[in-house]
């Protein structure tokens, strides 16, 4: 998908922000009792998702968060397909005082890649 310049900036810098989360480590950090948080549109986590994760879209993400996860010291995984909006959501997360707020790298397409390999 093609975004705009300014859009991807935007992404880009929250990356820089917070922590990425390798694909391979997610599985063991949820162990350890993190949070999968799937920010993408219902439809899309309908689809597909990691098990066990928690649906809320990046559009209604900072209304609604403190009401799901109210533990700043949850370590929350935010994850969309790839990059951008699991790295936008973890950066609002952090803004918001959700100390451990990370994204997983690649998204949920480089977690599923991973469970094929298996």
């Amino acid at each position: 998908m093609a975004y705009t310049t300014k859009f991807q900036d935007l992404a880009d810098q929250a990356r820089t922000k917070v922590q990425e989360v390798a694909p391979q480590d997610v599985d063991a950090l949820l162990q350890d009792g993190a949070i999968a948080l799937d920010i993408r549109d219902p439809d899309e986590h309908a689809k597909g998702h990691i098990p066990g994760s928690v649906n809320l879209s990046r559009g209604k993400l900072e209304m609604n968060i403190e009401g799901i996860l109210p533990d700043l010291d949850t370590t929350i995984l935010c994850y969309c397909n790839a990059y951008n909006r699991g790295a936008l959501s973890a950066a609002s997360l952090r803004d918001m005082g959700y100390a451990n707020a990370k994204f997983i790298g690649g998204g949920l397409n480089a977690w599923r890649k991973l469970q094929e390999e298996v």
